[in-house]
């Protein structure tokens, strides 16, 4: 005897308030476009969602990184070498009364005989009063508007804070990875479109035209894949003077991480033309008499966008944690430019470990971001797999 079991059913977004089911949207949904339905899926997707509201968190931050940062990340104090970090206190009852606000203790060092390491208590009797919007250090917008306003930080300007502690010339490390993050995301961003370019030009064409330009393409490919990672990188970061100025040498760390990136879209791309060319559209476009520029761009491509935009937001993770490698190796970006990778680079020994392991927050900026933007593409990608 059998059971009769009710099926059930994946949630879609018709089951959404406002989903197909209300009559009213019923239509609407129907003829929604395929980006829009990739978004009713995503937004399903929690830790997807979460994920996405991190990583527009730290593009801002990374856009406005003179505005968010409490100072410049040059700005130093030979006094508060490995200052550890300060606790953020709301409410003061010391003067008998309730004080709200934001505020931090000073420090009182002293030097070990012993030793001559520099030893910090808190010294409660010095209150640093915190505020939002307040005059501090001057720096240039962009490198382009003059500016002193900081979105939070002491209301003195003569003050210091470190809440997440100085390293060993007396920086502020939350000023140092904030700037960081601009670096850091950016290489990722114009990395990925470098080899985004690469990865479909190369790709497309060998899996559209075939025969010879095929079989080059992935000779090419599969040769640049065959190379150790680690080493090809050292050889082209030694490959790049030094003499060159930090920005020069952004770009061109960007450009090596782009010639290394391309390789894996390469394939995918080649492998859906490989699918593609023979379908009944692309033949119906072919005996229209569409150009292979139109056929390609107007007909084969929009047909996986969604699938490549997957794979490049998985690929910028890869892009940031090798920028980190690179810098921490101390063959990508060098100071005065400041990075994720440059500023783990600092904190490469162990006296900075034992005695000051708040220099190895830039690792943990890292690891939120990668995991972050991983968790965002996996997100797009189940969105826009068409049997989800």
């Amino acid at each position: 005897m059998g059971l009769n079991l009710p099926l059930k059913r994946r949630p879609g977004p018709a089951d959404e308030p406002g989903g197909a089911a209300d009559p009213a949207t019923a239509d609407a949904i129907a003829a929604a476009s395929q980006w829009r339905l990739i978004w009713l899926r995503f937004r399903r997707h929690k830790l997807a969602m979460g994920s996405l509201a991190v990583v527009c968190v730290m593009a801002l931050i990374g856009l406005f990184c003179e505005f968010v940062a409490p100072t410049t990340p040059g700005e130093y104090s030979a006094e508060h070498t490995h200052a550890p970090p300060q606790a953020l206190h709301f409410v003061d009852t010391s003067g008998g009364g309730l004080d709200l606000g934001f505020y931090v203790y000073g420090y009182d060092s002293t030097r070990d005989q012993e030793t001559l390491a520099r030893e910090y208590t808190v010294d409660e009797s010095e209150k640093v009063e915190l505020g939002f919007f307040v005059e501090g250090t001057p720096y240039e917008m962009w490198g382009v508007i003059p500016a002193d306003t900081h979105l939070f930080g002491p209301e003195n300007p003569e003050d210091r804070m470190y809440l997440l502690g100085a390293d060993r010339n007396g920086r502020d490390m939350l000023s140092r990875i904030v700037y960081g993050t601009r670096v850091s995301l950016s290489i990722g961003l114009v990395g990925v479109a470098l080899a985004f370019v690469l990865g479909v030009v190369l790709g497309g064409a060998s899996g559209y035209f075939g025969g010879r330009v095929d079989t080059a393409i992935q000779r090419v490919i599969e040769f640049t894949m065959s190379i150790p990672t680690i080493p090809l990188w050292m050889g082209l970061s030694a490959a790049v003077p030094r003499e060159w100025g930090p920005l020069t040498t952004y770009f061109a760390i960007t450009v090596i991480l782009s010639l290394i990136g391309w390789t894996d879209l390469a394939r995918v791309v080649r492998g859906r033309f490989l699918s593609l060319r023979e379908e009944d559209f692309v033949l119906a476009a072919r005996l229209d008499g569409c150009s292979r520029s139109r056929i390609i761009g107007r007909h084969m491509l929009p047909s996986f966008t969604s699938h490549i935009v997957a794979s490049l937001t998985l690929a910028i993770p890869l892009m940031i944690l090798a920028e980190s490698a690179l810098s921490f190796l101390g063959l990508g970006l060098q100071p005065p430019v400041v990075s994720w990778g440059v500023l783990m680079q600092e904190a490469q020994n162990i006296h900075s470990i034992a005695g000051a392991p708040w220099t190895l927050l830039p690792g943990v900026a890292v690891t939120v971001a990668v995991l972050a933007l991983n968790f965002v593409g996996d997100g797009i990608r189940d969105s826009a797999d068409p049997y989800q």
